[in-house]
């Protein structure tokens, strides 16, 4: 072929492109298209230059698009021609760093089919090794220190790999290709187990002494990929007890894994939409509807019709649940309202109270990232926490944006950081209320602004003065002589849920934000909101009649006091016969008195959550909760799906604007009505669902009369009730509204800095 049949040009692949086995792909592919040139990583994505014959080139880039290897998400290419140089050959060349750029970054990844046979194959030489992976599956998020995505950025850095390996990783046919976590029992980490006044076991031994363990009754920390585990028998209700006295958690449902999907079925129903998604790369902890002959002790999730399920996802987790017939609790390796363990000197640190024995392992985890946990709704993902398996992977911005920080609440941590058209939504950090999650905040913080490349130009918080990240940002801002800007806490749900959907930032829709606790810009508690909204703005056109909450967040608690503060605020006297009035007690019930009538600490909230958390104790089905929204998910499990009853409601004009008010107050009478008349606690939750639903739906009408608008945007963490979304979603269709939900970030606090990152952008732009 003569030099002038012959093209040469330089493409560059921005997206998840690193660590997903893209370069061995290209090189598969130029070879096969007989082509020459080379390909490499830098830090802003992957660099190709490629020559031959037109034709080929056109298909090769074709193809290049059309068909990336599974775990690559490509965002953009773009070619510039070149003059041809004579290549013939094609190579893999060594990274380049720019200084500057940035790329994204793949998620930690289950094992895959290939890696998975291997592991059971007696014939192979990585037969049960508990850290085998390839180009297509493993550790990425977790171990990577720096971009380019290569070995001697990760913490795999401390291993050599043998000549087999090393052979295996230069080897362009192979599928451990420039596999950058690349090992084998020769020359990679190893797995051991510790446990008190006993010899240490290594390798496989170690882990059948863990199943030892398990089938004991007793509880052994495993370390995984993204931090610490505490594993035990889910059917053993002494193990279960034994855990949650250690950990501290009295009712909070705990998280299970099981060997495969038959497995599964046994435990829980499941539709094809949930099998997908439990087997799907990311290999979330999924809610499932447990099944009512579940061979499962009540303790693993007690009140709740609910259990989390999920598969193993690493080779270790595999090797674990083989052989053993019973289901494992596998919840986070942490004290309650701390950070889950990632080091091994931490684990046994702040676990020794915890666990009886510690399956440990000597490849280190850069950055902690725990388990995600997601539910199907309409045959789609709704996440409840998005981490391992989904972060950093971004949200794509409707336009471009400065770099900012937001920094996200105070329950369910998260931040995110902006670059371009890209928010990179960290993992899930936990509830700040500890030093420790601070801390480990700090160190997330930092690993994204260096990774992704972020000199922020403001930093974006909640209003709520009192929040542990709002004076974090303030202290950082200062430090930094950055602007900061505070976004409110409903609005940011509502953002979070346009970005997610692509909305233009000065697009207006319907937004309905409900949840538990929020700071209003009146200095209220709200949580009970209908905004008028777009990502730069909102307007509050309505919500929940104000209640005063006795004792501020300390009463949340304290469902009972919640809902002797909503009697009280609808004119509905404290009759004994009512479960509320019966869990307090009468001197309680003289000083809840007192406080009510004086306005001492009660601050007024619009809550719909502390409404859901109301009716719960006024039917007698949860007085008191140990975890965040208990009350409200054992609500929505006793309604009774046969009823298709409502409540009445008052909606009034406010005095002080054209907002609207939403007084309940004839629906607690009604309720009052109802339990005197004997009708069942499931009749009336169903009733109360049905009513908020349509109550939604009438509210919406009203605004679409006066504004035009026909989206509705929910948002917010009442809207993780499925049962609720559903009413509403049926009813604000059939009125021809446009509803917009969450599937890409969690409805709850999770996603709120997703919501402080847009609304930061696009005001400063």
């Amino acid at each position: 072929m003569s030099g002038s049949e012959r093209e040469r040009r330089r493409l560059v692949v921005r997206g998840i492109v690193q660590g997903v086995g893209f370069r061995p792909f290209v090189h598969g592919l130029a070879t096969r298209y007989n082509l020459g040139g080379f390909v490499g990583n830098d830090s802003h994505g992957v660099f190709i230059e490629i020559e031959g014959a037109p034709d080929a080139l056109d298909a090769f880039t074709r193809e290049l698009q059309v068909t990336p290897p599974p775990l690559a998400l490509i965002e953009a290419v773009t070619c510039q021609a070149m003059a041809p140089a004579g290549e013939t050959t094609f190579t893999i060349v060594a990274s380049a760093h720019r200084a500057g750029a940035s790329t994204a970054i793949s998620p930690d990844v289950c094992i895959c089919d290939d890696c998975l046979r291997e592991l059971f194959d007696p014939s192979d030489r990585r037969y049960r090794y508990p850290f085998i992976n390839c180009t297509n599956c493993g550790p990425r998020f977790t171990i990577i220190r720096d971009i380019p995505y290569d070995r001697p950025q990760t913490t795999m850095a401390a291993f050599a790999m043998c000549p087999h390996c090393e052979a295996e990783y230069h080897d362009p046919a192979n599928r451990r290709f420039h596999a950058q976590p690349n090992a084998c029992p020769a020359c990679g980490p190893r797995v051991w187990l510790e446990r008190t006044g006993q010899p240490t076991v290594w390798d496989d031994p170690a882990i059948c002494a863990a199943q030892d363990a398990l089938r004991a009754g007793r509880i052994v920390a495993v370390r995984g990929i993204g931090g610490f585990h505490l594993a035990c028998d889910a059917t053993n209700d002494a193990a279960l007890q034994t855990l949650r006295r250690r950990k501290g958690r009295v009712d909070k449902p705990f998280a299970l894994m099981v060997r495969d999907l038959d497995a599964a079925r046994a435990l829980a129903e499941l539709s094809d939409a949930e099998a997908a998604l439990l087997t799907s790369k990311a290999r979330p902890i999924v809610l499932l509807r447990r099944r009512p002959d579940a061979p499962l002790s009540e303790l693993v999730a007690p009140g709740n019709a609910y259990v989390g399920l999920m598969l193993p996802y690493s080779p270790l987790h595999y090797l674990l649940l083989d052989g053993l017939e019973q289901p494992l609790v596998m919840t986070s390796g942490n004290l309650t309202d701390e950070p889950i363990c990632k080091d091994n000197d931490e684990a046994r640190a702040r676990l020794a109270e915890l666990a009886d024995a510690f399956l440990l392992h000597n490849r280190e985890i850069y950055i902690h990232c725990d388990d995600s946990v997601m539910r199907v709704f309409e045959g789609a993902p709704l996440p409840i926490r998005r981490s391992r398996g989904y972060a950093p992977f971004p949200v794509r911005l409707p336009k471009a944006a400065p770099m900012l920080l937001a920094v996200g609440g105070e329950l369910k941590a998260t931040f995110c950081v902006t670059r371009e058209s890209h928010a990179y939504l960290s993992q899930h950090i936990g509830d700040m209320e500890s030093l420790q999650t601070l801390q480990a905040y700090e160190r997330a913080v930092d690993h994204f602004i260096h990774l992704f490349r972020i000199r922020p130009e403001a930093i974006v918080c909640d209003l709520h003065p009192g929040y542990l990240t709002t004076r974090w940002a303030e202290r950082f801002a200062g430090e930094r002589n950055l602007p900061l800007l505070k976004a409110q806490h409903h609005h940011a749900h509502i953002a979070a849920c346009l970005v997610e959907h692509g909305y233009a930032p000065d697009e207006f829709v319907i937004g309905i934000s409900f949840d538990g606790t929020g700071y209003g810009s009146d200095g209220a508690i709200w949580g009970g909101e209908v905004l008028i909204a777009n990502c730069r703005t909102f307007r509050r056109a309505a919500h929940l009649k104000y209640v005063p909450l006795p004792g501020g967040d300390a009463g949340i608690k304290r469902p009972y006091r919640v809902a002797l503060a909503h009697l009280w605020s609808a004119g509905l006297p404290w009759d004994d016969d009512l479960p509320c009035v019966a869990a307090c007690s009468p001197v309680e019930r003289r000083i809840l008195q007192q406080q009510l009538e004086r306005a001492v600490h009660c601050p007024p909230t619009s809550s719909m959550g502390r409404l859901f958390d109301a009716i719960a104790a006024l039917i007698g089905v949860r007085q008191t909760i140990t975890y965040e929204a208990q009350a409200a998910i054992e609500l929505e499990a006793r309604c009774d799906e046969a009823e298709g009853g409502r409540y009445p409601w008052t909606i009034e004009t406010a005095t002080d604007d054209d907002g609207l008010v939403l007084d309940p107050a004839p629906m607690l009478r009604a309720i009052v009505g109802d339990l005197r008349a004997g009708v069942r606690p499931g009749a009336i939750a169903s009733k109360v669902h049905n009513t908020i639903a349509e109550l939604i739906v009438e509210v919406s009408a009203h605004l679409r009369d006066r504004t035009g608008l026909a989206t509705v945007a929910l948002s917010g963490g009442v809207f993780q009730n499925a049962t609720l979304l559903r009413r509403t979603l049926i009813g604000l269709r059939a009125a021809g509204f446009r509803a917009l939900t969450h599937q890409a970030v969690p409805p709850n606090d999770g996603g709120l800095a997703l919501g402080q990152a847009a609304i930061g952008a696009f005001t400063l732009i």
